[in-house]
């Protein structure tokens, strides 16, 4: 999770949820390289929501946290599925959409984008993370592949 995650959801709420370890920092210790076998392990990557902030460090290669440092370490085989979330006003934002055509030129990266609905900040408008069920499906096709 990232730092800004945790302040929407807990850590311990995360893993009861998932069943699964949360990770939150990059070095628990000092020779520890979570970074590199957290990519090494992965088989699929889903970044759900996916910020405006978390977007543009993924497209510049700003490592600065665990998750966009294990992007930036996946092999290349491994997919990554973007869920963008955000207010309406960011996602239209010209860099931003810059961003997002950066990202689909790479192979490696599935981008689903947001809907419109109620939005986090009670507006509604473009910006809603698609629904989880849509997530699982593009989840389920790539694992057919």
């Amino acid at each position: 999770m990232t730092p800004n995650a945790v302040k929407f959801v807990s850590p311990l709420v995360f893993s009861t949820l998932s069943e699964n370890p949360v990770y939150l920092e990059m070095f628990e210790e000092k020779s520890d390289t979570k970074h590199i076998s957290l990519a090494e392990w992965a088989h699929l990557v889903v970044v759900a929501p996916l910020s405006a902030n978390t977007l543009s460090k993924i497209v510049c290669g700003i490592c600065d946290n665990l998750l966009t440092t294990v992007i930036c370490a996946l092999p290349s085989r491994v997919k990554v599925i973007l869920a963008p979330a955000m207010n309406e006003n960011m996602w239209k934002n010209p860099t931003i959409q810059k961003n997002i055509e950066q990202l689909r030129k790479i192979n490696r990266f599935i981008i689903l984008n947001p809907t419109r609905g109620k939005l986090a900040s009670g507006k509604y408008g473009v910006g809603r993370m698609v629904e989880p069920e849509f997530i699982l499906k593009e989840i389920v096709k790539l694992a057919k592949k």
